[in-house]
């Protein structure tokens, strides 16, 4: 029985997050395995890896052989890519950004403001449509 480290996919439709995990070969991609010992959510800024090293290193001595794509996660987790240490990167490069946007334009109004127009004056709201030609006048 050849064992291998590699993704299955747990996400939703449109929303993939990845299980690290430990299956024989012929299984299917999100079939059987043998046991679960990470997991991947490409979807954060920076991606979540999580990755139990431990049991990794358990399989790798016993002869599972990763995927190229966990070969990556690995390195990337040994880097130092810990979800604490990545959202605290993350946190400190979003702030600027943020301030110098907000300095850049103060009086560019909010994303919301023209819902709150429409539901709070209805003659704006009315303003706002269009008619179309021929839609029945």
């Amino acid at each position: 029985m050849s064992v291998r480290v590699r993704l299955t996919r747990v996400g939703s439709k449109k929303n993939p997050i990845w299980r690290v995990v430990v299956a024989d070969q012929r299984s299917p991609r999100d079939g059987r395995f043998i046991e679960t010992v990470g997991q991947y959510n490409p979807q954060t800024e920076p991606s979540t890896i999580v990755i139990d090293e431990e049991r990794l290193q358990h399989w790798l001595d016993r002869g599972a052989q990763p995927t190229g794509t966990v070969k990556k996660l690995i390195k990337a987790h040994a880097k130092g890519a810990t979800p604490v240490a990545a959202a605290e990167r993350g946190a400190s490069r979003d702030e600027a950004p943020a301030d110098a946007r907000a300095e850049a334009d103060p009086s560019a109004p909010a994303m919301d403001s023209g819902a709150e127009a429409e539901a709070g004056d209805p003659a704006a709201a009315s303003e706002s449509e269009t008619p179309r030609a021929g839609a029945g006048e």
